[in-house]
């Protein structure tokens, strides 16, 4: 058994801490984690030595990812082992949406209703590229894959919308004049900041279009490289890979677009006139 497989047995009561070897098996397997944690103390140690004052935030990360991934283990093994699968991906797709909407809100801070604009984004992107996928057969509507499949696309829709709104708040405040000129001249809010869009959604999405140029040339993606060393045939990865690349890009580019437009009601009033305070320093 393996160190989470140990510890969900004794949750559920298949085996008590004192049988022979469970101890044994349970520490050994915690030692590459705890030895990993080596080189966050490497990364403090230079944060601190070089002023840079993030030591306590890697810190906290640490501590927060492993606690999230120990609790996260158990709760996907008890979903896989239910036979109500779709109200378990349902539910789980809208505990990592209302996470990430709040994760990207935070990251705007300057933008009204963010978490709102954020979340209503990445529900809607994802939602499309999900069904589309599950239509065409290309994943069966089962927790084991839908889960990991929603929480990639998730995360990088968070990434997209909350750059998206940030980048495109401080390059409206930056060409204020410009807009309130396009403004005056009878353009729409949408037309007065295309340009702003453009530049933010460009900036939004290139990581998520790099990455499908350079995967496997410069980073072997996780994904692939898991399945290959679970023993599932070369081929079965890449093709899965592919699909996680489109999905990927599909995901973010829909939520982004669908940010950049939601954020308009919040810069905007209803007479096309620039809420000044959203831009106020």
């Amino acid at each position: 058994m393996t160190t989470m497989e140990y510890a969900w047995a004794l949750i559920m009561g298949q085996v008590a801490p004192g049988e022979p070897g469970f101890w044994r098996e349970f520490t050994a397997g915690m030692m590459k984690p705890v030895a990993a944690t080596t080189v966050v103390a490497m990364a403090m140690a230079l944060s601190f030595a070089q002023g840079i004052g993030i030591e306590g935030e890697m810190l906290y990360a640490t501590a927060r990812a492993f606690l999230q991934l120990s609790v996260i283990g158990f709760v996907l093994q008890f979903i896989f082992s239910r036979d109500n699968a779709v109200t378990c991906c349902f539910v789980a797709y809208l505990f990592m949406v209302t996470i990430a909407g709040i994760t990207a809100g935070q990251r705007a801070k300057q933008v009204p209703r963010g978490k709102y604009i954020a979340g209503v984004s990445i529900l809607v992107g994802t939602a499309i590229t999900m069904f589309l996928l599950v239509v065409l057969d290309v994943f069966p509507l089962t927790p084991r894959y839908i889960i990991p499949v929603t929480g990639m696309m998730v995360g990088t829709a968070m990434s997209v919308t909350g750059v998206t709104m940030k980048k495109l708040r401080d390059d409206v405040k930056m060409e204020k004049i410009l807009v309130e000129t396009a403004l005056a001249l009878g353009a729409t809010p949408r037309q007065a900041t295309l340009q702003q869009v453009k530049k933010a959604l460009v900036i939004a999405v290139s990581p998520t279009v790099d990455h499908a140029k350079t995967v496997g040339l410069i980073t072997l993606p996780g994904a692939m490289t898991g399945l290959i060393m679970g023993g599932a045939s070369p081929l079965e990865a890449i093709q899965l890979q592919i699909v996680v690349e489109n999905m990927l890009m599909g995901a973010s580019t829909v939520s982004g677009i669908l940010c950049s437009y939601l954020c308009s009601s919040v810069f905007f009033t209803k007479a096309f006139q620039l809420r000044g305070n959203v831009f106020a320093d």
